[in-house]
């Protein structure tokens, strides 16, 4: 038992000292079960790498959100197109500017999302969908 643990238990506010247990759906035990079974490890020695990387990809995304709002509507639809694999002289075209405008665009959203490139800038916003900018 750890201290915080014993101190919570102490003090009240925990009333058994010993491991909590959490239910889970069905549906999300049996994708737990298939996980497990594809990597070829047990259920709970998967479950703490799974919640880490829950966890990650949800600080990552609510860090990356302010930033998308700090973006102007354009800069947006740059970004939208940009991580959608279409060229400078591509996203130019559809968006009737020109190609040296979409340049700087890209420019002001690679410097607000410390991004060193657009390949960065795409790894970085993966996990997005963008689908409705087509």
């Amino acid at each position: 038992m750890s201290i915080w643990q014993r101190w919570l238990y102490l003090i009240g506010l925990r009333t058994n000292p010993g491991p909590r247990y959490f239910e889970i759906s069905e549906s999300l035990q049996t994708t737990l079960s298939t996980l497990a079974a594809h990597e070829g490890r047990p259920e709970h020695d998967l479950i703490p790498d799974l919640l880490a990387a829950g966890l990650t990809q949800y600080k990552t995304i609510d860090s990356l959100w302010p930033k998308w709002e700090s973006l102007s509507p354009r800069e947006q639809e740059v970004t939208a197109l940009t991580c959608l694999g279409l060229t400078n002289r591509q996203i130019a075209s559809r968006l009737s500017l020109s190609p040296e405008t979409i340049k700087t665009h890209v420019r002001n959203v690679l410097t607000k999302f410390d991004a060193g490139g657009k390949p960065e800038l795409r790894q970085i916003l993966a996990g997005w969908d963008f689908s409705g900018w087509m």
